[in-house]
């Protein structure tokens, strides 16, 4: 501190430049100089502090007038994009309804197609047994008819004699004759 005063006293001590320098005695100044120089000071100066004060406090309104109105402009989007949120979602839970009940659909759907499928391939296929079955039958049946035929041939050729065969080639054309009669 010593410092401070001690330059700020020597300030006094410079070598004037010409006729102006620093009188830091405040005693030996003109007090009626220096209380016009303040009352000038005050009397202009507080117009301009005024003026200063003014603008600084009408800047200030003013940044709180723009800050207010920013704040007005950003609760309206606010409310907005909430109003557009709330609609997107219940879309959503619209396109989420609509989705899971089209896929309940669609499985309903292939559900009845595959069963309807199988139920067609069901009956092809017993249709096919019933056809392969019935077509073994004929052939068995064929077989056994060939073969009690051959059997029977065996035994006709097997038991018959001239005499015999004779006989009922005899006996045929009778039948034969009787039957053309009786047609007449």
């Amino acid at each position: 501190m010593k410092n401070r005063t001690d330059s700020f006293v020597s300030v006094g001590h410079w070598p004037s430049a010409g006729s102006f320098e620093f009188n830091t005695d405040i005693l030996a100044t003109n007090p009626i100089n220096l209380s016009v120089v303040l009352g000038v000071l005050i009397f202009f100066g507080k117009g301009v502090l005024n003026d200063l004060l003014d603008k600084r406090k009408q800047r200030i309104l003013n940044t709180i007038i723009n800050s207010e109105e920013l704040r007005r402009g950003a609760i309206e989007q606010l409310e907005r994009a909430r109003a557009l949120l709330r609609k997107v979602e219940i879309e959503a839970d619209e396109y989420r309804t609509n989705g899971y009940s089209e896929i309940e659909r669609e499985k309903i759907n292939l559900i009845n197609a595959t069963c309807d499928s199988l139920e067609r391939l069901e009956n092809y296929k017993n249709e096919t047994l019933f056809f392969e079955q019935q077509r073994a039958i004929n052939q068995v049946r064929q077989q056994v008819f060939q073969q009690a035929l051959q059997r029977a041939l065996g035994t006709l050729n097997s038991c018959l004699n001239s005499e015999l065969h004779f006989r009922t080639i005899s006996a045929n054309i009778g039948i034969l004759g009787s039957v053309e009669k009786i047609t007449d």
